[in-house]
């Protein structure tokens, strides 16, 4: 190709640095859950901290964590489940 052309790059989309990111991020958040008692409000802000990533949904629908409905949802907690504790010790 001549010098000065415009040549395209490998994708530089590295899957198991993404995931190695997601996951720690799923860490942090199981991390932060286990900490102490957290409200959906306290969940939903931990969500809009960082839009782009899905970790608190993921969590749900993994089953790593669930809301216990407390009547409101300033009542609802989130928790841990048992997969959520078995993974949160595995690291």
């Amino acid at each position: 190709m001549p010098r000065g052309r415009f040549r395209p790059r490998a994708n530089r989309c590295n899957v198991p640095a993404m995931s190695a990111a997601a996951d720690a991020l799923t860490q942090q958040f199981l991390t932060w859950v286990a900490e102490a008692p957290r409200s959906y409000a306290d969940a939903d802000a931990w969500r809009r901290s960082c839009p782009h990533f899905a970790i608190w949904e993921d969590a749900i629908s993994d089953g790593l964590v669930r809301f216990e409905n407390g009547g409101t949802r300033e009542q609802s907690r989130l928790t841990l489940t048992a997969e959520g504790r078995k993974r949160l010790v595995q690291k």
